[in-house]
């Protein structure tokens, strides 16, 4: 069964997340993104489609690159000159988007093959919120200082084991996780970004990690305390989780090989 491999970018704020959890699945009447996509999908293949993404988002959180895979049964010479983002382009909402498609090999997986991940935060900083960037920015009226975020920052890159930035929610083997980079620069005069690079993220850890950082800013913590906070191992020596209307995965990064055996669709 040949591959499909996908990037989709999405508009988190209509969705409960791109997976709906099973505990809160009565009372959450938003739709799923991976269930809305999955939904189109197989109204244009005509048979039942397993979605697996590089990772869940959680809800209000956006994407810009998710990358996704599914098996189809069509063959590839009836998906040679199949345009993806085409076909569906109809049967999505506005807020989700597939932006390019590939057919890829039997060992690719959008979950397991990924390499790292990129996010970004942003924050409006202005003395008043903004109508217009309700969706996808977080506020903040302070002045904020980003060199003195970009101080506490830098504890977080390296290996070091996150515990104290984990939600709950999500089993997982163990709590250690590299960062390879971890920065706060100005997107204009008006707008901070806070964007992190590393091998995988547990649960909220980018938003806990981004709040964290905030409450430490407002509260004229040391920068230093971000390194106890890491070394506790504890919750709740933690702030508490940005926004999720602020995030974004920007992009998921795979071994070159995989890659290069991508043929575009």
């Amino acid at each position: 069964m040949p591959r499909i491999r996908f990037t989709v970018s999405y508009d988190g704020t209509d969705f409960c997340g791109w997976q709906r959890q099973t505990a809160t699945h009565e009372n959450n009447t938003k739709p799923s993104v991976s269930q809305t996509i999955t939904n189109a999908l197989e109204k244009v293949f005509c048979h039942d489609v397993y979605l697996n993404a590089s990772g869940r988002t959680d809800a209000g959180v956006h994407a810009l690159n998710q990358v996704c895979h599914f098996d189809t049964t069509w063959s590839e010479e009836k998906l040679k000159n199949f345009n993806l983002a085409r076909a569906v382009e109809h049967k999505l909402p506005e807020s989700i988007v597939v932006k390019k498609a590939w057919l890829a090999p039997d060992d690719f997986h959008a979950t397991i093959s990924a390499d790292k991940k990129t996010y970004r935060y942003l924050i409006l900083n202005q003395p008043q919120p903004s109508a217009i960037n309700a969706r996808t920015m977080s506020w903040m009226r302070k002045p904020m200082d980003l060199d003195y975020l970009n101080e506490c920052s830098k504890y977080f890159i390296g290996e070091h084991d996150f515990k104290s930035f984990q939600s709950v929610g999500t089993e997982v083997a163990h709590t250690v996780r590299t960062i390879h980079s971890a920065h706060w620069n100005w997107r204009n005069p008006k707008v901070a970004q806070f964007t992190i690079t590393g091998s995988g993220f547990l649960k909220q850890m980018v938003r806990n990690i981004v709040g964290t950082q905030l409450l430490a800013f407002r509260k004229d913590w040391k920068p230093e305390t971000m390194q106890e906070i890491l070394m506790a191992q504890d919750r709740r020596k933690a702030g508490p989780p940005a926004e999720a209307r602020g995030l974004y995965l920007m992009r998921v990064f795979y071994p070159q090989d995989l890659d290069n055996r991508c043929r575009q669709l």
